[in-house]
């Protein structure tokens, strides 16, 4: 049963991921905050954390960076991040921020859920940014290098 943290403070946003993602077996965990993240991570650790880049106090890079410290430093479980970006032009944010998976807005169903079965599998899902092949990071909380 997957437990999906959505990290988004526009309505609409997360109306879209619950609706794109709802299952019998899926959970999720909304927070309105980047800061709230690592305390919705702390109660229940998530199978995939999703995050929009303008997250209003702490925007989804630094959410997923300070998630990746955090595993890193033994605190919380390796959570793979999917970073919903604005534009094109924000890959470069994502990959900066070691996001393992990123797609561009607008969204729609059927690629959020392919994103999400990808990074539920350990894959990578990465869209405008096609050389992006670097391996996911370990569970056991290293970073993985950024190729250039």
């Amino acid at each position: 049963m997957p437990h999906v943290l959505i990290a988004a403070d526009a309505d609409w946003l997360i109306d879209d991921v619950r609706s794109a993602l709802e299952g019998p077996d899926t959970t999720f965990a909304v927070c309105r905050t980047g800061q709230a993240v690592t305390v919705a991570a702390t109660q229940q650790a998530p199978d995939l954390a999703i995050l929009d880049l303008q997250i209003g106090n702490m925007g989804g890079m630094a959410t997923c960076m300070h998630l990746h410290l955090e595993a890193g430093a033994g605190r919380l479980p390796r959570v793979p991040v999917l970073m919903l970006l604005d534009r094109d032009p924000d890959v470069f944010l994502a990959r900066r921020s070691e996001a393992d998976g990123w797609m561009v807005k607008p969204l729609d169903a059927f690629r959020l859920r392919r994103a999400a079965t990808a990074l539920l599998a350990g894959e990578r899902w990465t869209e405008g940014d096609p050389a992006w092949t670097a391996p996911m990071p370990s569970l056991a909380g290293s970073l993985a290098t950024d190729p250039e």
